[in-house]
C-alpha cells in the first residue's frame, strides 16, 4: 500500500457532517474540474453503503479488471479513474450490511490493492459524518494534504458541518475550505434571486473557523438533471455560474504544489540558518 501511496502527489477527501448536500455531486465535479486542467486523476468512492459515483458517471455495470493480483480502476476518460464498492456489487439493490472493520478492510484494500498508477490527485468521496468511514481512510492515508467540506446555507446544515472541521483538526487534517452548494437560486427568465435555503451560511462559517471559503454553487436544476442523466455538470455545461464556481473552487487544489514548494524552500532556508549559526558558534570559541 505505501508504494502505490507513493505514486500519489495529491490526497484530498471531501467530507461532511450532513448528508444530502450534494457531497458526491461536488466531489464529481471538481475530479472532473481538475481532469480538464490535464491532471491525472483518480475519484474513490468510499460510501460504501451508498455509493452514488457510479450512477453520476454513467459508469452503472462496469466491473473492475484485474492484473498479477491488483484490482484496476474503470476509466471513465483517459486521465480521470474510478473505484467504488458500486462496481463490485451483484445489484444496485444489494445493501451492505457491515459493522467497523469489514469497512476498514474494504477501505484499505481500495488503497492497497487498487492499481491506480501515477496520478496528480486521488478525491475521495467519503460518506457524511465522523464515522468509520471518514475515520479509516485518513488514518490509511497517512499525510493527506487535507479536505473539502461541503456543506449548504441552512443552519441545520452548518451546524452538523461543523463537527466535520472540528474532526478534521482533531486528526490534524488541514481544511482546504469550504464549499457552499445549493446557495441562491437565479431566475432563468428575470434574473432575480432567492436564497431558498437562507443566506450565505457557509461563508459565515468559514469565517468562524477561520478556513478558506472556496464559493459558492448556485442552485441550478442542470446540475440535478445532470446527475440524474449520469453526465457530470461540468461535461454538461460550460458557461453557467454553477460550472464557474465548480472551476473557481479547484483553484486552491491546483496551488498545493506551489503550496509544497514554498515549504520546503522555507525548510530549506530555516535549515541553511541553522547550519550557519552553528559554523559561526563553533568558531567562536576555536578562538576563545
Amino acid at each position: 500500500m505505501t508504494q502505490r501511496l507513493a505514486c500519489i502527489r495529491h490526497k484530498i477527501v471531501v467530507l461532511s457532517g450532513k448528508g444530502g448536500v450534494g457531497k458526491s455531486t461536488v466531489a464529481v465535479n471538481l475530479a472532473v474540474a481538475l481532469a480538464e486542467q490535464g491532471m491525472q486523476v483518480g475519484l474513490l468512492d468510499i460510501d460504501l453503503h451508498g455509493p452514488s459515483v457510479p450512477k453520476m458517471l454513467h459508469l452503472e455495470g462496469w466491473r473492475p479488471g484485474g492484473r498479477d493480483g491488483s484490482l484496476l480502476p474503470v476509466d471513465f476518460t483517459t486521465n480521470l479513474k474510478v473505484m467504488s464498492i458500486g462496481f463490485l456489487l451483484p445489484s444496485d439493490d444489494q445493501a451492505v450490511i457491515w459493522r467497523g472493520p469489514r469497512k476498514y478492510s474494504m477501505i484499505r484494500q481500495f488503497l492497497a490493492d487498487v492499481e491506480w498508477g501515477e496520478l496528480d490527485y486521488l478525491i475521495v468521496d467519503a460518506p457524511p459524518g465522523t464515522g468509520d468511514e471518514p475515520l479509516a481512510i485518513l488514518e490509511l492515508l497517512g499525510a493527506v494534504d487535507g479536505a473539502v467540506v461541503v456543506t449548504t446555507p441552512q443552519q441545520l446544515a452548518v451546524t452538523d458541518v461543523r463537527k466535520s472541521i472540528a474532526f478534521c483538526r482533531e486528526l490534524d487534517c488541514r481544511v482546504l475550505g469550504i464549499v457552499e452548494n445549493m446557495g441562491a437560486f437565479v431566475c432563468p427568465h428575470c434574473g432575480g434571486t432567492v436564497e431558498v435555503f437562507g443566506g450565505r451560511g457557509g461563508e459565515a462559517l468559514a469565517r468562524e473557523t477561520d478556513v478558506p471559503f472556496l464559493g459558492t454553487i448556485p442552485i441550478d436544476p442542470a446540475v440535478s438533471i445532470a446527475g440524474d442523466s449520469a453526465r457530470p455538470y461540468l461535461l454538461a455545461t460550460t458557461s453557467l455560474a454553477s460550472a464557474e464556481a465548480f472551476r473557481a473552487a479547484i483553484a486552491p487544489l491546483l496551488a498545493l504544489d506551489d503550496d509544497r514548494a514554498a515549504a520546503s524552500e522555507a525548510a530549506a532556508q530555516e535549515a541553511a540558518a541553522a547550519s550557519q549559526g552553528a559554523s559561526t558558534a563553533g568558531a567562536s570559541e576555536e578562538g576563545s
